[in-house]
């Protein structure tokens, strides 16, 4: 980078979805912009991920789980956070402000900070059809949350499909709206029907 501050430290949080394979793809585009990149799963989202790919090119832990009382945090402090893929029982939790994953403890914790949040929520076509996803995604609008979703977005597949997706998910679009808000708040999705 060309004596540009850096952004800061941008929190990375998976969830369990095909497309977490590729979280790498994020954590490279963010360095690349300056960004100290730290990467949080759920429990299900570290089944997808290579965590020691992911240590190796951040040279921070991939957590997974709260830590214990007393213990310090192994992490710098967040200055954006990126929920990418983002699965429908974790869109539908944090909406709800449940806090039984680290993910959602972070994201709930990162409302009451101010913490810019971008989030790519994926399924398949089939559980994108549930009211309870759009009331939620609805609701992290309202709070000023990034919300990338939509046709236009990244297409959903059918139950078991939705591998060929991988390769158009929106990862560049993911980091530049945490990257520059005012224009990403600009380029929002609205909700709409899912065909």
């Amino acid at each position: 980078m060309s004596g540009n501050p850096s952004p800061g430290v941008l929190y990375v949080l998976v969830c369990g979805s095909s497309m977490a394979r590729d979280v790498g793809i994020l954590v490279g585009l963010a360095q690349s912009e300056g960004w100290e990149v730290c990467v949080i799963t759920t429990p299900d989202g570290r089944k997808f991920v290579d965590v020691d790919m992911l240590q190796a090119m951040t040279g921070h832990p991939v957590r997974s789980d709260y830590k214990s009382p007393g213990d310090p945090d192994v992490l710098p402090e967040a200055t954006a956070m990126i929920v990418a893929p983002a699965t429908v029982n974790t869109v539908n939790k944090w909406a709800a402000g449940i806090t039984d994953t680290l993910v959602l403890g972070l994201l709930v914790e990162a409302y009451g900070y101010g913490v810019p949040i971008a989030v790519v929520p994926y399924t398949n076509k089939v559980m994108a059809l549930h009211p309870a996803l759009h009331e939620s995604l609805g609701k992290l609008r309202d709070w000023g949350v990034h919300v990338l979703y939509g046709e236009d977005v990244c297409r959903l597949g059918l139950p078991g499909q939705t591998d060929r997706y991988r390769p158009t998910f929106p990862w560049r679009r993911a980091l530049q709206a945490v990257s520059n808000p005012m224009a990403a708040a600009a380029s929002r999705v609205e909700p709409g029907a899912v065909s």
